[in-house]
């Protein structure tokens, strides 16, 4: 069988004794592929009550497809990803967006908070990752409503508003230590990727430059602007260093502007995104946290390097 179908259930359910990922779920899922003309083997539990995968025959878009119909027809928290099956499953590069995927916020809304206009740059914020807006038009306005701002708010908003995301830290840490690399690829700032990437373990970060003069921000990013075709610039250059090519990475975002760079690389992966991101994106999580991304590559638990 050549295709295998994951199910990752949330760990944070499952560890205050919710049933997440029971045999009952399992033999539902089962039932619905096969019923689509798709046979099943063997399943392997990679943590208890929360991922298995299970051997399967068939195209692997068919196959999430009539696994993910039956999970959302029972209502079940379960996320459902298929891909083939074999080594080349454990990506060799990490390249993940940054806010609302690595860290639980958006740098930019917090920023405009100490401006006193969060309000109206998340909205701004909320349609540009939707795809609804030309995404370096929206930062540039976005940006220019920060103007004057002590730079000292930098510091502020990282102090204060960035936390990771869970499971930020064992994934990067888990896949580095089986000798894959990691590259974090904003449309944000490089003040807060440099910190978000030496917080997790990143070997290199790329964004978006503010503009500073006199201890203050201008409302200018100084050119060029880091959007949708920059991040797929950088999957193509790092995949070529470090991972043998585009089949070897993992790409990982929430956005518009990352859904280009998610569907080129070998396993791309839509976390809690935004709905034509989720939709377009060959793997979706919406239930898991980053370490969903792990069983995606068959790590078991007992491997995981925890770092959260």
């Amino acid at each position: 069988m050549g295709t295998v179908l994951t199910l990752i259930g949330d760990p944070v359910k499952a560890g205050s004794g919710e049933t997440v990922l029971d045999q009952g779920t399992i033999d539902l899922v089962r039932r619905a592929v096969e019923a689509a003309g798709h046979a099943t083997g063997t399943v392997t539990t990679l943590h208890d009550g929360v991922a298995v995968d299970i051997a399967a025959e068939g195209e692997a878009a068919a196959v999430r497809d009539a696994a993910e119909a039956a999970l959302a027809g029972a209502g079940l928290p379960v996320d459902a990803a298929a891909q083939p099956d074999g080594p080349a499953r454990r990506r060799r590069l990490l390249v993940s967006d940054m806010d609302s995927t690595m860290i639980t916020c958006e740098c930019i809304d917090e920023l405009a908070d100490f401006a006193g206009v969060k309000a109206e740059v998340s909205a701004v914020t909320e349609r540009a990752m939707r795809g609804e807006l030309d995404f370096a038009e929206a930062l540039t306005a976005r940006v220019s409503t920060l103007t004057g701002l002590a730079d000292g708010v930098l510091a502020r908003a990282f102090g204060e508003r960035v936390r990771l995301m869970p499971g930020a830290r064992t994934l990067v840490a888990t896949m580095r230590s089986q000798g894959a690399r990691a590259v974090l690829v904003s449309g944000g700032f490089t003040y807060f990727t440099a910190r978000v990437a030496a917080l997790c373990g990143f070997d290199d970060h790329r964004a978006n430059v503010l503009e500073i003069e006199d201890g203050r921000l201008t409302g200018r990013v100084i050119p060029p602007i880091l959007g949708a075709d920059a991040k797929v610039e950088a999957l193509d250059h790092y995949a070529g260093l470090w991972a043998g090519g585009l089949g070897g990475a993992l790409a990982v975002g929430d956005g518009a502007n990352d859904l280009p760079m998610i569907v080129q690389a070998g396993l791309g992966v839509a976390y809690h995104a935004k709905p034509r991101v989720a939709a377009a994106a060959p793997v979706r999580i919406n239930h898991g946290d980053l370490t969903a991304l792990l069983y995606l590559q068959g790590y078991a638990r007992d491997e995981f390097l925890i770092a959260d």
